[in-house]
C-alpha cells in the first residue's frame, strides 16, 4: 500500500471562529497541522495586542495540544510604531481587508492610499503584510483588479514582505513571479474546483467562498505550480467555518470547510500530477522559508487507503460531504 510522510505540515491561512465554534473546529486542525496562521476578521476584529494574546489562550485552550502553534496576525488599521513594535514578537504579520469584501471585513481599508503609512513602519519594522486582494467589482474580475495595487505596493516597499492571499488566478501566479517580495498562499479548493462546479449544475453553497472559484485555466495554473513546489508559493486552505443553516439558505455566508481533510485531498491532487515528492515543500518547507518559523515536530502519514468524508463534522459541512477519496490520515505522531 503507498504511504505518504509529511513533516510538520502548515496551514498559512485559516480561520478558527470564536466561542463554541472555535471549540468545535481548532482541533480539526491540530490534529493534523503543526501550526496555522489564524485570521483575525472576529466580531470585533483582533485589532490590539490585549485582543489577540486573548484570542490566542483561546485557541490553544480549544486545542488542547502542545504540538500546535497558532501563528497570530493583526487586523489591519492605522497603527502607531509604538503599537507594532510592541505587537512584532506575537504576530507573525497584519492582514488587511478591503472594506466589506468578506466575512467581517467591514472595519477594512476604503482608500490604499490611508493605509500607506503604517504599511511603511511595517515596512521598516519587518512586519509582513498579508491582503484579501479583491476589488469590489464584477466577482470574476475582483481578484484581476486588484493586481494592479499589489503590483503598486510591491515596488513602493521593496523590503516589504508582501503575501497575496488565496490567489485564484493565473494573473495573480504571474504578477507573484515578477516581484521578489510578493509571496501567496492558494486554497484546497482553488487547485481542484472551477466555478463549474459551484453553480454550473445545481447549487452547491458548501463549495461557496470568496474569492469565488474561477475559470478551468486558472485552476489548471495553480495546480501546476502547487504540483511544481513553487518557491515562493505555500498552503492556506482559508478554511472558512460556518454553520449548515447559514450556507443552505437565502444570503449563503461565504467559506469553504476544508481543515479535516485537506492533507488527504492535496495527497490526491499530488499522486494524480506524479508529484507525491513535492507536497512536503507545498505544506510546510515554503512556508517555513518564507515566514522563518520553526513549527512543533508533528509526523503525520497518509496511506492510499480510501476515506469517505463525513456528512458533517458537528454542525458544519465540509466540501464534498459523503463523497470517498482515495487518501486516508492513519497516524499522527
Amino acid at each position: 500500500m503507498t504511504t505518504l510522510t509529511l513533516q510538520s505540515p502548515l496551514d498559512m491561512h485559516l480561520h478558527l471562529r470564536q466561542d463554541a465554534m472555535l471549540k468545535a473546529v481548532a482541533p480539526l486542525t491540530a490534529e493534523t497541522f503543526a501550526g496555522a496562521v489564524i485570521m483575525p476578521n472576529l466580531v470585533p476584529p483582533v485589532d490590539s495586542l490585549e485582543r489577540l494574546q486573548w484570542y490566542k489562550k483561546e485557541i490553544l485552550a480549544a486545542t488542547g495540544r502542545d504540538d500546535f502553534e497558532p501563528y497570530m496576525t493583526l487586523f489591519f488599521r492605522s497603527y502607531t510604531r509604538e503599537e507594532l513594535e510592541a505587537a512584532k514578537p506575537h504576530i507573525i504579520g497584519i492582514k488587511l481587508y478591503p472594506a466589506g469584501i468578506t466575512t467581517n471585513s467591514e472595519g477594512g481599508v476604503s482608500q490604499i492610499d490611508q493605509a500607506e503609512p503604517t504599511i511603511r513602519l511595517m515596512e521598516e519594522l519587518g512586519i509582513p503584510l498579508m491582503i484579501h486582494g479583491e476589488s469590489n467589482g464584477f466577482v470574476m474580475d475582483r481578484e484581476t483588479e486588484f493586481l494592479s495595487i499589489y503590483q503598486r505596493l510591491a515596488e513602493r516597499f521593496p523590503r516589504l514582505k508582501i503575501i497575496m492571499e488565496h490567489i485564484t488566478t493565473a494573473g495573480a501566479l504571474a504578477l507573484l513571479n515578477q516581484f521578489e517580495n510578493l509571496h501567496a498562499t492558494v486554497t484546497v479548493q482553488h487547485l481542484i474546483i472551477t466555478l463549474d462546479d459551484v453553480a454550473g449544475g445545481m447549487l452547491d453553497p458548501h463549495l461557496f467562498c470568496k474569492p469565488i472559484a474561477k475559470r478551468p485555466e486558472d485552476r489548471t495554473a495553480l495546480a501546476h505550480a502547487a504540483v511544481s513546489a513553487h518557491p515562493k508559493l505555500s498552503l492556506g486552505t482559508d478554511s472558512a467555518p460556518h454553520p449548515q443553516h447559514k450556507k443552505e439558505c437565502c444570503g449563503c455566508a461565504a467559506g469553504v470547510f476544508t481543515a479535516p481533510i485537506a492533507l488527504q485531498l492535496l495527497a490526491g491532487l499530488f499522486e494524480e500530477n506524479d508529484a507525491l515528492d513535492k507536497l512536503q515543500a507545498f505544506v510546510s518547507d515554503n512556508a517555513q522559508r518564507i515566514y522563518g518559523v520553526k513549527p512543533p515536530a508533528k509526523t503525520v502519514t497518509l496511506e492510499k487507503k480510501p476515506f469517505t468524508i463525513p456528512a458533517s463534522y458537528g454542525d458544519v459541512v465540509p466540501m464534498w460531504a459523503g463523497r470517498t477519496i482515495p487518501w486516508s490520515v492513519t497516524s499522527v505522531e
